[in-house]
């Protein structure tokens, strides 16, 4: 039988609840801790059932086998008669089927039982948003069935797992949209870092880290940038010092351009910084202050050539010249990448113009750059 909750207990257990959105395996702790509150054997939180169609989402307490979450996954979700319960309600599987019955299923027999599971509370939470979670307690058939106290207990933490799903799943949308974003950009070949409120390092994309670790014009010093030479780095420190303060002071965002110089002789780096909005309620520190956006002449255009290729019609030998002039080659150099004569190349050329409505290579060139093609 469960023991009573202190105060501080409860509130403990619903500190680690809410904090489960945040965890590299999300309610890990909780899941623990109400395991070893009820005295069962194992916890699991389906956040995600499993079909036909798709493997479930689950998180298991310490202990359970990932032979036996697999095999629920692949193949005995199908015969688990302990599902569809009534939403928010707390019930124990013998309130829900005759143990005759639930001892006598092929999902006890073939599952539960080689495992060591006999009792079960559970409870199923369908959010306004479409998750559809469950929360299965298990106790093996040596433990007391459960009682009226074990679902009083659980059914304290329902409604707020429920919000604490609601939260996880806002988490997850902001976090893919992010990537999403993040992505095209780096596809977009050019580097973004974000700086604190202190002009500090927060985060910086796969572009700019490439270009940080080159050291040529742009590396981190004690967590901050530096840029270009003497001139260039003052110029650079004050547009970043003009951005918090507009930040700050909550003025429109101030963007401004910079021009930086590489020590190697390579063609220079053309840098925008940025204020970033605050949003209305934001508060604490390491927040995202100024927006770098570093562009590198010559960095390749990264278009994907089948993309390109389904987009403006052309054949494989048109895309290979396409993209070559469009990373910067002449058409004479491009020819010779190739290994084709110079006739052959402008034939191809003349076929793109006709394909694309251009007239010369250059609005081809942009065409390429400014198109969906380099997100692909």
């Amino acid at each position: 039988m469960a023991h009573p909750l202190s105060f501080e207990a409860f509130s403990d257990a619903l500190g680690s609840l809410y904090q489960g959105p945040l965890e590299n395996v999300p309610w890990a702790s909780f899941l623990n801790l109400l395991n070893h509150t009820l005295q069962s054997k194992y916890v699991t939180f389906i956040l995600r059932p499993p079909s036909s169609h798709v493997d479930g989402l689950m998180v298991n307490t310490n202990g359970t086998s990932a032979e036996a979450t697999a095999s629920y996954n692949k193949h005995f979700y199908a015969l688990d008669p302990f599902v569809d319960l009534p939403n928010r309600q707390v019930v124990c599987n013998t309130e829900f089927i005759p143990l005759a019955e639930w001892t006598a299923s092929e999902f006890y027999k073939n599952f539960l039982e080689p495992v060591g599971v006999l009792h079960i509370l559970g409870a199923d939470i369908r959010t306004s948003d479409g998750a559809q979670c469950r929360i299965r307690i298990s106790r093996g058939p040596e433990q007391p069935s459960f009682t009226q106290a074990d679902k009083d207990l659980l059914a304290l933490f329902v409604p707020h797992l429920e919000r604490a799903v609601q939260l996880h799943i806002r988490l997850n949308r902001i976090e893919s949209e992010r990537n999403l974003y993040a992505g095209a950009v780096d596809q977009m070949a050019v580097g973004t870092i974000i700086l604190d409120e202190e002009g500090k390092v927060l985060q910086t994309n796969q572009v700019a880290e490439r270009l940080l670790q080159d050291k040529d014009g742009l590396k981190r010093v004690d967590d901050g940038l530096q840029v270009g030479n003497a001139r260039d780095n003052q110029e650079f420190r004050r547009l970043v010092k003009q951005a918090l303060l507009s930040q700050k002071s909550s003025n429109p965002s101030v963007v401004e351009a910079l021009r930086v110089q590489r020590p190697s002789g390579r063609a220079d780096l053309g840098i925008i910084v940025r204020s970033v909005p605050l949003s209305a309620w934001n508060e604490g520190k390491q927040c995202p202050a100024v927006a770098i956006f570093i562009s590198d002449p010559e960095q390749q255009s990264s278009a994907p050539q089948e993309i390109v290729r389904a987009l403006f019609d052309f054949t494989p030998a048109e895309t290979q010249l396409a993209m070559l002039l469009a990373n910067g080659l002449t058409l004479d150099e491009a020819s010779e990448e190739l290994g084709i004569s110079r006739n052959t190349a402008r034939a191809h050329l003349r076929s793109t113009f006709s394909k694309t409505g251009v007239t010369r290579q250059t609005m081809l060139v942009r065409l390429i750059l400014r198109s969906v093609a380099t997100l692909g």
